[in-house]
């Protein structure tokens, strides 16, 4: 593994947890009631869906490290190969939480199309990381 994927996955592996703290919080306003949070049934189902997203990526940020260097591509598409389910891990969670802010949202306002941008950030990764390995695939046969 390359320094740069090495210093990422360290880097992703610390800030894990603070997932896992959302997770905690998320609990503590099911456990205490939170008015904010559970009086509104679209932002629960918004920050739910956040917390489960940034989990999710962050996992999938560190596989897909295990494959970078792999890859037959050029330094700059390695770089973003590397920051793209990372970047994603932000952009749609923070399109979910920020959406919905006040506790009397009743629909997501316009930082929303953060979730867009991040999706769109993570194929693009994954369809680079992906072509990347195939070409390596192809010159080592």
């Amino acid at each position: 593994m390359s320094r740069e994927s090495r210093a990422l996955a360290g880097t992703l592996l610390v800030i894990l947890p603070t997932v896992m703290f959302g997770g905690l919080t998320l609990l503590r306003f099911l456990a205490t009631r939170e008015p904010g949070y559970m009086d509104n049934p679209l932002r629960q189902n918004l920050w739910r869906a956040g917390h489960a997203h940034a989990g999710v990526y962050l996992v999938l940020a560190l596989v897909l490290l295990r494959y970078v260097d792999e890859a037959e591509l050029s330094a700059p598409w390695k770089r973003f190969a590397r920051i793209a389910a990372p970047l994603a891990a932000i952009l749609v969670p923070a399109a979910f939480f920020l959406s919905v802010l006040s506790p009397q949202a009743t629909e997501p306002n316009g930082l929303i199309v953060l979730a867009y941008l991040g999706a769109l950030v993570l194929a693009a990764g994954v369809l680079t990381l992906g072509v990347g390995l195939l070409r390596a695939s192809r010159r080592a046969a």
